[in-house]
């Protein structure tokens, strides 16, 4: 959890925030939570506000940000809250992860409270680690509280997910997107960033606006060029693979959602189940199948990108499947 995630409340969270703080002035905190999100509106943020709910010395206006639980817990320091986040450059969390967290909840809490486990992104869980913590999420200790957090979570086994409440995320509006984040970081160009990204306003905190918007800028260029048959797909695969592969992929599954929101919105998607277009003498089509299985394949890689393989190869056989001869043929121009 970075310093902009404990700042100010994001306005787009009020609804769940609001929820959150009802429950637990009723007694009716669950003992397993479920947040699911966009990647980068402030899951790991709503997080942070359901532990630091709990946990506020300030009864009467928790969380207060100010005590010193609210402190600790804003600095990454409490003892009786613990992050569970994929290791180093792996992409999944580990059964060993699991077991630590689940032997430390069944301890004692320090400040005689809760105890707070939070696993982000919680669709990282692997098999085995998902099935370790299903014995902590039917028995849970007295006074804890487990928060999953995951943009995917069809990921999770269903015994795990019907063992959650769920609280699910908006999207933000480009005006609150804007308004946090200059009141996080500073003025800059956020349109252009968000346009890289999309509406992931904790996502782009943590880069560098200017140069997330020249990646993006030559993302949507490349991408477009070879949609319409003008660059070479082995030479962009290449130059892609050499730097900042992962943002360039995070542009990338950016760019095809707004292609199917674009085409949703003109009436020009195919629903068939074939592969090709038809009536390729017209204009051209969006088949939605393919459009929706490269978002998938991009994300696929993204989560891969940790194990040996050739990003080179692997990005070529993604661009050609975009190229007008590959199978998509594209008529909402980028």
């Amino acid at each position: 959890m970075s310093s902009a995630a404990t700042g100010a409340r994001p306005a787009w969270l009020g609804e769940q925030t609001a929820a959150l703080a009802a429950a637990h002035a009723q007694g009716r905190m669950p003992h397993a939570l479920l947040i699911h999100e966009a990647p980068g509106t402030g899951g790991d943020w709503l997080a942070a506000f359901a532990a630091a709910l709990v946990l506020c010395e300030g009864r009467d206006a928790a969380p207060c940000g100010e005590c010193a639980l609210c402190r600790r817990l804003a600095a990454l320091a409490h003892p009786d809250v613990t992050w569970v986040r994929p290791q180093e450059d792996s992409r999944q969390i580990r059964i060993e992860q699991v077991r630590e967290l689940c032997a430390d909840l069944a301890l004692t809490s320090h400040g005689g409270g809760y105890k707070v486990g939070i696993l982000t992104p919680a669709d990282a869980l692997n098999r085995f680690a998902a099935n370790a913590l299903l014995k902590t999420l039917e028995e849970p200790p007295a006074r804890t509280l487990l928060i999953l957090v995951a943009s995917e979570p069809s990921r999770l086994p269903p015994t795990v997910l019907s063992r959650c409440q769920r609280l699910q995320i908006r999207a933000p509006s480009r005006a609150e997107s804007v308004a946090w984040l200059t009141a996080a970081r500073g003025t800059a160009d956020w349109d252009a960033a968000l346009d890289t990204l999309g509406e992931a306003p904790m996502q782009i905190a943590q880069l560098d606006p200017a140069e997330l918007a020249a990646v993006g800028a030559e993302v949507r260029s490349t991408l477009a060029a070879l949609a319409a048959g003008r660059t070479d797909p082995v030479a962009a695969a290449e130059r892609w693979a050499r730097a900042q592969l992962p943002l360039r992929l995070l542009c990338f599954e950016n760019w095809l959602t707004e292609r199917i929101r674009d085409g949703e919105r003109a009436g020009a998607l195919l629903p068939e189940l074939r592969a090709g277009p038809y009536l390729s003498e017209a204009g051209a089509f969006l088949n939605i199948r393919e459009l929706f299985g490269l978002v998938d394949e991009v994300r696929d890689l993204r989560a891969t990108l940790d194990v040996p393989l050739n990003r080179g190869l692997a990005l070529e056989a993604l661009f050609r499947r975009l190229a007008p001869m590959g199978g998509v043929r594209t008529g909402v121009q980028g």
